[in-house]
């Protein structure tokens, strides 16, 4: 079944989802970041077919989210590793586990903790606003149109919104 490509999309959430909202994608950044890094041990660990797993591996380097790194010679082989950009979606992979966590645990609960390194506390991971800490939610949070907002598919919405003037609202 193809999927639908959000390349077009004017939306951040969807050039997001263009590059790690494939099936199995944030299954291999989780992997990568807990320290499987070859091939065969990320194979073995998902249960993902070798043609599959290359092909979303090769989109994953292709958009600068996973490096390879050779680490034998001959025959050549390579490991995975995160790039920063990588590393810095890690994050949202524990907020998207606290949800499930929360809303579809598996049987027998949660299957990993969180320890965070800094005081050694188990924390459930969360939003927060950047500027004051405060954890965000629906409740308090206001979105506005931004420099981006455009007439496109994805924000459509928003570019009305910043084209009212006030006398309109």
């Amino acid at each position: 079944m193809q999927r639908t490509s959000f390349a077009e999309m004017h939306c951040s959430i969807g050039q997001s989802l263009e590059r790690v909202g494939e099936w199995w994608t944030p299954l291999i950044v989780r992997d990568v970041h807990l320290g499987l890094h070859r091939f065969d041990d990320i194979a073995e660990n998902l249960g993902i077919s070798r043609n599959l797993l290359t092909r979303r591996l090769e989109t994953l380097v292709a958009d600068g989210i996973v490096e390879r790194r050779a680490y034998q010679e001959r025959p050549l082989r390579h490991e995975y590793h995160l790039t920063q950009a990588g590393r810095e979606l890690v994050p949202v992979l524990m907020a998207l586990m606290a949800w499930g966590d929360k809303w579809a645990t598996p049987e027998g609960g949660p299957p990993v903790r969180l320890v965070h390194d800094g005081c050694g506390a188990e924390f459930t991971a969360q939003v927060s606003c950047s500027e004051c800490g405060e954890a965000v939610t629906t409740a308090n949070v206001t979105s506005l149109p931004g420099p981006g907002a455009a007439p496109g598919p994805g924000t459509r919405v928003l570019h009305r919104r910043a084209a009212r003037t006030p006398a309109q609202e």
